[in-house]
């Protein structure tokens, strides 16, 4: 697999369209981190770490449960990654605009670990932008 963070927001916004409560990706620190920030924002309405089953792979799994409206509308409309392998995209904190004019959020690898833009901008710390969420 060539770019881990694009496999998780793939397998969220496939989950999402087939009104699956819960969805299964394998662990790693970042995902964990990405899924953390998720769940603080109130987008998913939990997440577990798991021993992955048979026929699944090996090691660990995050399970990560989705929220939906009352009617049934998934709360994350939109996933999109924003620095890929094969170009990454930088930016500083002083170029950080909100996204959706503050509906959405942008999630950041920085110094600091992984922030959304709204703390990045206060921490006034930037980094490689992963991707951008409403």
């Amino acid at each position: 697999m060539t770019d881990p963070i694009a496999d998780l927001l793939t397998r969220i916004r496939n989950a999402l369209k087939a009104r699956h409560a819960e969805v299964a990706v394998p662990h790693s620190n970042l995902k964990h981190e990405i899924v953390r920030i998720l769940y603080q924002e109130g987008l998913v309405t939990g997440y577990r770490l798991a021993e992955s089953e048979e026929g699944e792979g090996h090691g660990k799994v995050i399970c990560i449960a989705l929220k939906y409206a009352k009617d049934k509308q998934p709360v994350i409309e939109r996933l999109r990654r924003y620095s890929r392998p094969g170009l990454r995209t930088y930016v500083g904190y002083k170029e950080l605009r909100p996204v959706r004019n503050g509906m959405g959020l942008m999630i950041l690898s920085t110094p600091k670990g992984v922030l959304t833009d709204t703390q990045a901008r206060q921490q006034k710390v930037g980094g490689e932008a992963l991707c951008t969420i409403w």
